[in-house]
């Protein structure tokens, strides 16, 4: 365990632009988890941090003692400095150095979600859960995409990052690596996914593409799509959130794989 005093310290300087550049963890190969949830999260999933970052009013008290029992080198910084590395209203006391190495790979038979050009960290996060959750297994992003592994999106996520097959900055071509039907959610077109339900034809195994948040999915991307289903919205809203058609949507297609 070592203790750093200096707000100029490198390992400090690195953590600020982790926690304030979105994409700043593509160019340094590390990421910050900030916060006891997303480090649990991170442990329980099976992800090892690189270091320990402490704040000194923490690593004083008895219950440091199990980040401290982790055998992985521990920082202890005083609190002042450890606020000025937060993203958060009430910063935590505690986060996780990690390493990040990304993928390439395309898995073609994992249920999978895919993004295009979504904007908002918060949605992002928020459909991570929903993968998670629900079954599937591994998002594709597309280039536009909000950053993955970005502090926002980490926090909305609230863990899920962990439990899934994640890549960045792929084509619309990139697709054709999937194996399984691809399917869009439309506002004017396709069948409503509450009758593909009860008709036994939604697909429990699939690719579900989800498009920016104010232009929807491209046009390209509807070309290529098997199956465009819509939400029957009696209310009569002209759409929904794209976070919340994603949680209806996957759990469509988490009940659909129950009842076959």
């Amino acid at each position: 365990m070592n203790l750093i005093t200096s707000r100029d310290n490198p390992l400090l300087k690195t953590l600020r632009r982790l926690a304030q550049e979105s994409g700043a963890y593509r160019k340094l190969g590390q990421i910050w988890l900030e916060g006891d949830h997303l480090c649990r999260a991170a442990l329980l999933r099976g992800a090892r941090p690189e270091r320990v970052v402490l704040a000194q009013s923490l690593a004083d008290v008895a219950a440091a003692d199990e980040w401290l029992g982790l055998d992985i080198p521990v920082t202890v910084v005083p609190d002042a400095l450890f606020t000025g590395l937060s993203g958060l209203e009430s910063p935590a006391r505690v986060g996780f150095v990690m390493p990040h190495a990304p993928s390439r790979e395309i898995r073609p038979q994992v249920p999978t979600v895919v993004l295009d050009r979504l904007q908002d960290a918060g949605n992002v996060g928020a459909i991570l859960r929903c993968a998670s959750a629900f079954g599937f297994g591994q998002v594709l992003a597309l280039q536009g995409t909000a950053a993955l592994w970005s502090h926002k999106v980490l926090r909305a996520g609230m863990g899920a990052h962990f439990g899934l097959h994640l890549v960045e900055s792929l084509q619309a071509q990139d697709l054709s690596a999937l194996v399984l039907p691809l399917v869009t959610t439309s506002s004017h077109a396709g069948p409503y996914l509450h009758e593909l339900q009860r008709d036994g034809l939604l697909p429990s195994r699939c690719a579900w593409i989800l498009g920016h948040e104010g232009q929807g999915v491209s046009d390209a991307l509807m070309a290529l799509a098997n199956l465009q289903v819509r939400i029957a919205q009696p209310g009569g809203e002209e759409s929904l959130n794209v976070a919340t058609a994603a949680a209806i949507c996957l759990h469509g297609s988490a009940t659909a794989a129950e009842m076959k």
